[in-house]
């Protein structure tokens, strides 16, 4: 079984691709896969390093601003546009897949474009609420879709085969138990607050924790709280942090640059406050946890909102758009789910309402019918 799968730019299409590869790995131990990525790329790392062989093409998207410089990038992606289908059918002649399968990102368009018109069945995965354009022009082609959220639905092409599989994370997430994990990081059972922003970080949500963690430490408020203030704030954090008398660690805090064990944070913690990627929502939902979600405003099709309206419409998460995530909302916001816990408990049951437990067996069984 030779299984060609593309996708790249980001993580969010990357690892989606390498899990959909560990998955048919699962049921078909000898199969053979090719990736297919751009040469500038995180997926030109991050293939390679998990074992897996990879093809690059050139590809770029069109800017619709235009001005000097997006003028020069739409010379350049018309360039990389007319050597993009002659590349895709030299690299599906070469390999011959039995499958092709697309994540995301301008360089499954050209792939899949030309493996669906050499007869091959292909099928699309779209991990967002609000699909990328890639997968929106690709969703009339392939011949499956395959949906994290059913929503994504309304912005595709209305007569395409698809199936609400869930978001596939490589590698999976462990599950320990709340009290297990909070012993672990040494707190007890009071309100736990874990907050983050990425491996970057998030400028306005520590912004918002620079205010909330002197807040309720001086108020005495007894709340355990984790930060994760990523690499933006590697230097403002803990002098902001330091200025306000807080210790970046403590019987109840634990503030650091990354969170390298999320599986233990996310077990330990009550509620979450941070961005609405599909992989973290993802785990929201897989471990149950009420949020307060802060959707970046500068994602493409503004789909981080999208995602994170699929849970506030559930009732699993507060929504707040960035504009409106002053600190003192933050505030206001923690300060009311504290005084009523029951309401945060909904809240994690309703985000547990919406995980997909057998995403993995949905994907398969997907894959599995277009080989037939």
């Amino acid at each position: 079984m030779k299984v060609l799968l593309a996708g790249g730019g980001t993580g969010g299409h990357i690892n989606p691709a390498l899990a959909i590869a560990s998955i048919i790995r699962e049921h078909q131990p000898d199969a053979e896969f090719l990736f297919v990525g751009t040469p500038n790329g995180m997926e030109a790392k991050l293939v390679p390093q998990a074992g897996y062989r990879m093809e690059t093409m050139h590809v770029a998207g069109f800017q619709r601003k235009l001005n000097l410089k997006n003028i020069k990038r739409n010379i350049q992606a018309v360039y990389y546009l007319a050597g993009s289908q002659p590349r895709a059918k030299k690299i599906l002649k070469e390999f011959q897949p039995d499958i092709a399968i697309g994540t995301g990102g301008y360089v499954a368009g050209p792939i899949l474009h030309a493996a669906a018109k050499m007869g091959i069945p292909c099928a699309i995965h779209e991990q967002n609420a609000f699909p990328g354009v890639t997968n929106k022009m690709l969703s009339k082609e392939v011949s499956h879709v395959m949906l994290t959220v059913e929503k994504a639905l309304d912005f595709l092409h209305p007569q395409c085969p698809y199936t609400v599989t869930g978001l596939p994370v490589r590698g999976g997430m462990s599950k320990p138990d709340k009290a297990v994990a909070r012993k672990k990081l040494g707190f007890d059972d009071r309100m736990c607050i874990l907050s983050f922003g990425g491996s970057l970080g998030a400028g306005c949500i520590n912004e918002a924790m620079a205010e909330l963690i002197p807040w309720h430490v001086k108020n005495g408020l007894d709340i355990n709280h984790i930060h994760g203030y990523g690499g933006m704030g590697k230097d403002s954090f803990p002098q902001a942090m330091e200025k306000a008398g807080i210790p970046l660690n403590s019987d109840r805090l634990r503030i650091t640059e990354y969170i390298h064990d999320m599986d233990i944070c996310l077990a330990a913690a009550d509620l979450v406050i941070c961005r609405s990627g599909a992989s973290t929502l993802a785990e929201l939902e897989a471990v149950g946890r009420g949020s307060i979600l802060i959707p970046s405003p500068i994602v493409t099709g503004n789909h981080q909102l999208h995602n994170a309206n699929v849970l506030g419409d559930a009732g699993a998460a507060i929504v707040i758009e960035q504009k409106d995530a002053s600190p003192q909302r933050i505030i206001q916001e923690v300060e009311r789910l504290y005084n009523n816990p029951a309401e945060l408990t909904n809240m994690s049951h309703q985000a547990k309402s919406l995980e997909i437990s057998d995403i993995n067996e949905r994907i398969w069984k997907v894959i599995a019918s277009l080989l037939v």
